[in-house]
């Protein structure tokens, strides 16, 4: 009799003392979790804050870039525009954007005997493969013309043909709208600044994209 009761005793002694031992565990756990919820609270309340996207002094304010990115996404947007722009005064005319900017480059550079496919892809930032094949196109619709080059027989001078100047001379009002609408709010000085910091963006952009080639052909060889 007496060995009964001390082993119930004994076996009350253990459920009691494995019953505090997984409170605590239980208690560690909650207080564990808690931690972790706070530690997410805390780091949702501050916010994530990427590391600056350039290390140009010139182009951070302090150590933020927060103006930088501002004008990437303003670009971005100025870019998109003009290419809808752009695409507009092809439709006006029945030819595609970029042949709209090629012909207008033409007659610009054209002169009294024409300009070089070379001259013109340079002044478009484009490989001479794309102007040859879209100069072709044009040629084929009676818009552009081509003659030999009497200073190079392997190339030609390309001119508007009458019925590209009268496209784009009907053209030139909405021409003019538009583009009095879209830099209306640059006066000469702020003008000016813009052509230079444009063409400086045209050489840095070459060498960024010359850079990114040179890493993704690297990435082809690995």
């Amino acid at each position: 009799m007496g060995n009964k009761i001390t082993h119930t005793i004994t076996a009350s002694i253990a459920r009691r003392r494995g019953g505090g031992a997984e409170k605590g565990e239980t208690d560690l756990r909650a207080r564990d979790a808690s931690s972790q919820k706070s530690k997410r609270q805390e780091s949702r309340a501050a916010g994530y804050h990427p590391p600056a996207t350039t290390s140009l002094s010139a182009l951070l304010h302090g150590q933020s870039d927060q103006e930088f990115r501002r004008l990437i996404q303003d670009l971005l947007t100025v870019s998109r525009r003009l290419e809808l722009a752009r695409d507009y005064f092809g439709r006006r005319i029945s030819v595609t954007g970029p042949q709209y900017t090629l012909l207008m480059t033409v007659a610009q550079l054209q002169g009294t005997t024409g300009v070089s496919v070379g001259s013109v892809a340079k002044a478009m930032h484009v490989s001479s493969a794309f102007i040859t094949l879209e100069i072709a196109k044009l040629s084929d619709a009676g818009m552009i013309t081509k003659r030999p080059n009497p200073e190079d027989g392997r190339s030609a001078l390309l001119s508007l043909a009458p019925a590209g100047r009268v496209r784009i001379d009907g053209l030139m009002s909405e021409i003019r709208r538009v583009n009095d609408l879209f830099f209306g709010l640059l006066d000469a000085r702020s003008f000016a600044q813009l052509c230079a910091s444009a063409g400086g963006l045209v050489r840095g952009s070459r060498e960024a994209m010359q850079y990114i080639e040179r890493i993704e052909e690297s990435d082809k060889t690995v």
